[in-house]
């Protein structure tokens, strides 16, 4: 078998949650926009536009040529991966002023969380790892794109999109924690992170509400008071995950590992804006040390990730 054959073996055995690594590396893009480092940050959107192209193409075949496999798949929490992805990509794009293309990827993003959300929540169980979350990332994720795109011109209706999908996600995350198994923190491959991370973009998309000039008053300072405070349980959460990190080491590379860096890319995003937003100046260095963090896990996650395609040319070579 040839080099091209085993990657793309290997590529074709990808599970839904491969996904988490386009969050990562847009959200990565996006933190080191927010602190000007714009060529990093265009040459990490580069890397998270060519994986996302890649598995949309592979969630194409998979629905076009592989139907029981994609059934199967679109279920699980990790279906929701796709709608994350394509916002958080779309969030980048639109900071870039590329309002049509982001706008495309809004709708997209609808389409696919309108299709696999009640597919996932008709599966829920009991106990789950973190990965339940998703239902919370993928609705924040469309408030968040909503929200930003709500920003660039007199589109009130997209405010009022971001908001009801902000509310709609922190009433998920409640309902994704009473199924949420806490032992997860202790024993999770990388995806316990995400109970977390869902608490950062619903910062991340009440920043986008607190910015919007269609909300004021007395209702703009309730929407700041409960961002600050999704906020704070979020960097929380952050501190017991790292804490469960260093006391229970896992450091064998697994593919759940991208839905760590992308909380914690998440929780740079959501301070820097937080930050700005809510006018509380002293969150840009917090923000700043938070976003070089994420780069470093982003880096040590995609060591991982080819020592774990190399071991799989070699197996399939032999």
């Amino acid at each position: 078998m040839t080099h091209g054959a085993r990657a793309a073996a290997w590529w074709a055995e990808l599970p839904p949650a491969a996904g988490s690594a386009v969050m990562a590396t847009g959200i990565i893009s996006v933190g080191l926009h927010l602190i000007g480092h714009e060529t990093l940050s265009r040459a990490a959107l580069a890397l998270a536009v060519a994986a996302w192209l890649g598995l949309a193409a592979d969630f194409t075949v998979r629905l076009i040529g592989q139907r029981s496999r994609w059934e199967a798949e679109a279920d699980t929490p990790p279906a929701l991966t796709a709608v994350a992805a394509t916002c958080v990509l779309g969030t980048r794009l639109a900071l870039l002023g590329l309002e049509p293309l982001a706008f495309v990827l809004l709708a997209v993003a609808a389409a696919l969380w309108l299709v696999l959300l009640p597919a996932v929540v008709r599966h829920w169980g009991r106990r789950m790892p973190g990965a339940v979350f998703l239902v919370c990332v993928a609705t924040e994720g469309i408030a968040v794109l909503s929200g930003s795109l709500a920003l660039t011109g007199p589109t009130d209706w997209l405010s009022a999109v971001a908001l009801g999908f902000f509310c709609l996600g922190l009433l998920l995350y409640a309902a994704a924690f009473a199924r949420f198994d806490p032992t997860n923190v202790r024993t999770g491959a990388g995806d316990q992170w995400v109970a977390g991370g869902a608490l950062a973009i619903s910062a991340l998309a009440g920043t986008k509400l607190i910015a919007a000039p269609a909300f004021t008053g007395a209702f703009h300072e309730a929407l700041r008071a409960v961002t600050l405070l999704v906020l704070a349980l979020d960097v929380g959460w952050y501190v017991v995950l790292l804490f469960a990190e260093a006391r229970w080491p896992r450091p064998a590379y697994d593919v759940r590992r991208w839905a760590t860096v992308f909380p914690m890319g998440m929780t740079a995003a959501a301070t820097l804006s937080a930050g700005s937003a809510a006018d509380i100046s002293w969150l840009t260095g917090p923000g700043e040390v938070l976003v070089w963090v994420a780069v470093a896990g982003w880096l040590y996650v995609f060591v991982g990730m080819a020592g774990s395609v190399a071991a799989f040319r070699r197996r399939r070579a032999d």
